[in-house]
């Protein structure tokens, strides 16, 4: 007589699945599609099923590279990882689960198609390059039961105001072409050193994207610079720039980007001698350091940028929508104080 100590019963074999593509899976590669409904499956795997053509479409061979509708019906082969594999992606999942707290922000705005949030200074969109989680990790934990959630444009980690959500995939592909297409508005609130010259309203100065080398202790750290017109790594990069106000502080100014490059209007309002007060890479550090000091009046401990005014076309309605968030409390404190600060150099 056999005798069993501690064991596990074997698992079903796995069977053929037909998928029908529903509006939140329309639109997706067929290999992406495969790779979040087969968890653990490595991805050559994958393709290998694609390519013997295990994997059909209506009842047909595809590529990887094919494009799903809604309604096509999607055959996914019987599929078996190994415990270890199983095992292994169920204790990434808990792991990464017990890192990330549950944290909603607050809702400007939301429905069945998106959801717009006013993002705090400090808290990265998403996790990755030394942040274990992000805005939307944080969001999916605090929403569980939400099928879809995916960020739809970025903002710095240190710049506060408005991000829009997702909550669709067909959300998710409108909105991200209206951004593309630059059918959006996206209009800043920044603080720069000094009085801001009226006759600078508009920057038209290309941009070039590049890492730090090893010599600095912040070597591979992204950095954006302006070079020339006929700089081959140049990249079309335009900001319209408004004087709110001229305070003791510097000037309080609303920043308009046609163009979504990377620290755009950092690097762009730096360029003309006028820094964003409390911005670590291209600002002035020296005052920075001030302006956060224990007995500094007024006292700024974060980059004054704020992502005040979003315009765009709702993804199912059509409906031109304007999203405001104002200025965060402590912005608008630094703004109020009325003692003066280190004038510019």
């Amino acid at each position: 007589m056999k005798v069993i100590i501690e064991g596990k019963p074997s698992a079903p074999a796995p069977q053929v699945k037909t998928v029908c593509i529903d509006e939140d899976s329309a639109g997706q590669r067929v290999d992406n599609f495969l790779m979040r409904h087969l968890k653990g499956v490595p991805k050559t795997h994958i393709y290998r099923l694609i390519r013997s053509g295990e994997v059909r479409v209506n009842k047909g061979r595809v590529g990887a590279d094919t494009r799903l509708v809604e309604g096509d019906l999607v055959r996914v082969p019987p599929v078996r990882i190994s415990e270890r594999v199983a095992e292994k992606a169920q204790a990434m999942a808990q792991g990464a689960a017990r890192g990330v707290p549950a944290r909603d922000f607050a809702v400007l705005l939301e429905d069945e198609h998106l959801l717009v949030i006013n993002k705090p200074a400090g808290v990265a969109v998403h996790g990755g390059s030394g942040v274990s989680f992000g805005v939307i990790e944080q969001l999916r934990m605090a929403r569980p039961q939400a099928k879809f959630l995916e960020l739809v444009h970025r903002l710095d980690r240190e710049t506060s105001g408005i991000l829009l959500v997702a909550k669709k995939r067909s959300a998710l592909k409108n909105l991200q072409d209206q951004f593309r297409e630059r059918q959006t508005g996206k209009t800043y609130l920044a603080m720069v050193r000094g009085a801001w010259p009226a006759r600078l309203k508009v920057l038209d100065k290309p941009l070039h994207k590049y890492l730090l080398d090893s010599k600095d202790n912040q070597a591979g750290e992204r950095r954006v610079k302006v070079v020339a017109r006929d700089d081959a790594d140049g990249l079309p990069s335009v900001t319209l720039v408004k004087v709110r106000e001229h305070l003791p502080q510097g000037s309080l100014l609303e920043v308009t980007i046609k163009t979504g490059r990377t620290h755009q209007i950092r690097v762009h309002l730096a360029s003309e001698g006028h820094p964003i007060l409390g911005d670590d890479k291209y600002g002035d550090f020296e005052l920075n350091k001030a302006l956060a000091g224990a007995g500094a009046r007024p006292g700024l401990k974060r980059m004054f940028l704020h992502a005040w005014r979003l315009q765009f076309n709702h993804p199912a309605s059509g409906e031109r929508l304007e999203i405001l968030a104002e200025l965060p409390p402590e912005l608008v404190q630094f703004s109020s104080y009325p003692a003066p600060v280190r004038p510019a150099p």
